[in-house]
């Protein structure tokens, strides 16, 4: 198992656990060193996993899944097992959550009680990795109750405003989306397999294709709310707005940009691959809940005047646009789903952290108090504007690439539905621009709102390490996003749309 490159994105968070631990309370230049390191460590980690991962589908590998390792008993009576496997989706979401672990990091140089936030952050973090590595459900599931549970004392201790409000009612509408996850998990592991050797595997539950067709009907809703409640589906989103207004910048950044996108792997790597008759036969509710999440969310931006709603909403649309792609369970809509995942959690990661810059300045996130901050701090006035420009979807960021990705999959079904769902999801565009638009100008030109705004400062050196590497991030998918695409492709295999009960195109 320690020869397996995955089993280290666990272990290296373990050791950084154990590391700041062991720090002294009035060390922080240790704690912040540990902090650094790790997350560096596993920059590095999920890059040369990328290399390794390309080399080996470039030399013939065509497994679902690679470096996959099922040796490990967690409990023998119910046959849960450690077992880790990744494919080009899982790939993507690792090095989605190093860059954001990484720059989170610098965002939080001046963090409260360092010693205590980063514990939890790590802890959190360590959820993270372990869910997009495993392939036994119960183990999955139980590293998503890992990266869930850090949110309340993160939010409640190192928050702002209604802080346990928001911590309590993020807590409970999370656990009971997690209640109906597993009693989805367990249902599937009760019929994974017809000859009784009952199994969490999702390799092994996918070949055998042993849940009948009623229990699909019964068990889909299940798992797709759960992982739904995460992704914030229309209506189980209303804990997002709160708990990201409240959330301090780094964990606002973590969660927005990695751990809702818990909830669209989880519907697609669950829900969809394991019960696609169910899938295709219930995908029309699910579509009418997340076409409203895509188009109810960006309203909802256009009339906040505070700066993290503004942003958390404009989470919820964007999330939104992630399960309606799944739900169109085609290859090019699919693709842009994961795309969509990748490029929405650095943009939104990026409006966090300079959102958190700005507030730690001004102290104030309402733009109606805020104007002319470009003239006081241009650098980050030029880095809200990269990220404006990438979430109204400008050609040559990751939005752009990924937003049209999706509406093109979506059109190519040829029934009236799906495409006056698709129009409708087109919509959020405009709405996205009237939002991101209206905040730029007012936030960043015309006079100086406040004369004591004269006298900030632009961003540190740490802040500006944060920034420009998420910029970088959302240039390189929208210049190269072939890359991308065809990492993610090679996942939606022939026999993975065979099981599917699909073609590679549409239904």
């Amino acid at each position: 198992m320690l020869t397996n490159p995955l089993i280290y994105f666990v272990v290296i968070p373990l050791l950084m656990l154990a590391g700041i631990g062991l720090c002294n309370n009035r060390n922080v230049g240790a704690i912040r060193a540990v902090a650094v390191i790790g997350s560096l460590a596993l920059l590095t980690l999920s890059t040369f996993l990328l290399v390794d991962f390309l080399g080996q589908r470039a030399a013939g590998a065509d497994a679902a899944m690679l470096f996959v390792n099922d040796t490990v008993v967690w409990f023998a009576p119910l046959n849960i097992h450690l077992a880790i496997g990744v494919d080009g989706i899982s790939v993507a979401m690792l090095m989605l959550s190093s860059i954001i672990l990484f720059t989170g990091t610098f965002a939080s140089w001046k963090i409260d009680q360092p010693k205590e936030f980063f514990l939890w952050l790590i802890l959190l973090s360590t959820g993270v990795f372990g869910f997009f590595i495993s392939i036994d459900l119960f183990t999955m599931f139980m590293f998503y109750e890992v990266a869930l549970i850090p949110m309340y004392l993160l939010i409640g201790v190192w928050g702002s405003g209604r802080k346990n409000y928001s911590a309590m009612k993020l807590t409970l509408m999370l656990m009971g989306g997690s209640a109906f996850l597993m009693l989805g998990l367990i249902g599937i592991y009760y019929h994974s397999a017809a000859d009784g050797n009952l199994t969490w595997n999702i390799l092994t539950i996918a070949a055998n294709d042993a849940i009948p067709h009623g229990w699909q009907n019964f068990l889909f809703p299940m798992t797709f709310v759960g992982f739904g409640v995460l992704g914030a589906m229309f209506p189980f989103h209303t804990w997002s707005p709160d708990g990201h207004a409240s959330a301090p910048t780094a964990v606002s950044m973590l969660h927005a940009g990695v751990l809702m996108k818990l909830g669209g792997y989880g519907c697609f790597r669950v829900a969809i691959y394991l019960m696609p008759y169910a899938a295709a036969e219930l995908s029309y509710i699910f579509l009418i809940l997340t076409g409203i999440s895509v188009v109810y969310g960006a309203f909802c931006a256009c009339v906040k005047t505070d700066l993290k709603y503004i942003n958390a909403y404009s989470s919820v649309s964007h999330c939104g646009l992630v399960l309606f792609a799944i739900l169109m369970l085609n290859t090019t809509a699919m693709t842009g789903a994961i795309m969509q995942m990748l490029s929405h959690g650095l943009m939104t990661a990026l409006f966090f952290a300079l959102i958190g810059m700005i507030y730690g300045r001004t102290h104030t996130r309402e733009i109606t108090k805020m104007g002319g901050l470009m003239k006081i701090m241009p650098f980050l006035g030029v880095c809200y504007v990269i990220a404006g420009m990438a979430s109204l979807g400008l050609p040559g960021l990751s939005g752009f690439v990924s937003e049209m990705t999706i509406f093109v999959g979506s059109f190519m079904h040829a029934d009236m539905f799906h495409r006056v769902f698709t129009i409708v999801a087109c919509c959020s565009i405009v709405i996205t621009a009237v939002y991101i638009l209206r905040v730029v100008g007012k936030l960043l030109f015309g006079p100086v709102y406040d004369e004591h705004h004269l006298s900030l400062t632009d961003a540190e050196w740490w802040e500006r390490l944060s920034t420009v590497t998420l910029i970088i991030a959302v240039a390189a998918i929208g210049c190269f996003p072939n890359f991308f695409v065809d990492l993610i492709n090679k996942t939606f295999t022939p026999e993975i749309f065979s099981v599917l009960g699909m073609t590679s195109t549409a239904l």
